[in-house]
């Protein structure tokens, strides 16, 4: 399987070809069990295959970005990770950027407003502090329970608020009950809020990452599925929304392609490799 001018979508430049890829993991390049189809691997290889650069782009913390790089068998490279606040190099690894903010007003603020709430700290390349134990799966890499001092007392890369018994509009309304300023911030597909630097997110990641290797945005293909890939989908030449996307990535998006269960992602870069 392969591209011809007759796959072009209508509307691109026949003559266009993605200099780089830019993959979101859950929802575009695994399920939500963690399993990644042979389709997206035989997909990916033949990116690689035609000498395009592969950058993973994930809310994933690099400890859990990592198991993926290396399944997909990518070459040395980069990776954009924790929404965009860690960009590394890998192997070996190495973070050449990392953003933090200061967390307290932050946890302050879902003290006061969810104090039911879970609460997560990124230790960048390790894993997470938490005020208590997440579901099983939520998080990767080293989980220690700490107190809510240890939570606030260094600058961090984010910070996750979750609650299990809460559904995505109670975290859509606690979002703007918390009035955060300062930092950005991604509601997931549960009731999960991702916190980050201000105006820190994938596409400034994958700024970063194009500048080093040259490559102009407007060269870029992205793919997502989560409304943390809102941004990049915007600021990719091509972005691409997975099927299952919700409606207002999907809006941000060039193009929406099939549902991750039926191809999606084999299917749109089978347009161009």
């Amino acid at each position: 399987m392969g591209s011809s001018p007759a796959d072009r979508p209508e509307g691109v430049d026949p003559d266009w070809q993605p200099r780089l890829v830019a993959l979101d993991i859950d929802g575009t390049l695994v399920d939500h069990l963690g399993h990644m189809p042979d389709a997206v691997y035989d997909a990916v290889q033949r990116v690689l295959a035609a000498d395009t650069h592969v950058v993973l782009s994930t809310g994933r913390g690099w400890h859990g970005t990592k198991p993926i790089f290396d399944q997909l068998d990518l070459p040395p490279g980069y990776a954009v990770s924790s929404n965009g606040a860690v960009v590394v190099t890998y192997p070996p690894s190495q973070v050449i950027r990392e953003v933090t903010f200061d967390p307290t007003d932050v946890l302050d603020k879902v003290q006061q407003f969810a104090p039911q709430a879970l609460v997560a700290t990124e230790e960048v390349g390790i894993g997470y502090r938490v005020s208590d134990m997440f579901p099983d799966g939520d998080l990767h890499g080293l989980i220690t329970k700490v107190t809510p001092e240890e939570l606030r007392s260094k600058p961090v890369t984010r910070v996750v608020v979750r609650d299990p018994n809460s559904s995505v509009p109670d975290f859509l309304a606690l979002a703007q009950q918390l009035g955060l300023h300062g930092v950005s911030y991604f509601i997931g597909y549960t009731a999960w809020l991702d916190i980050a630097p201000e105006g820190v997110h994938k596409a400034t990641g994958l700024g970063e990452v194009c500048a080093r290797l040259g490559v102009d945005r407007r060269d870029v293909l992205a793919l997502g599925d989560g409304r943390n890939d809102i941004e990049m989908l915007r600021w990719a030449g091509r972005g691409v929304a997975i099927g299952d996307a919700p409606d207002e990535v999907k809006a941000a998006a060039d193009a929406v392609t099939a549902h991750f269960a039926d191809n999606g992602t084999p299917l749109e870069l089978a347009r161009w490799f």
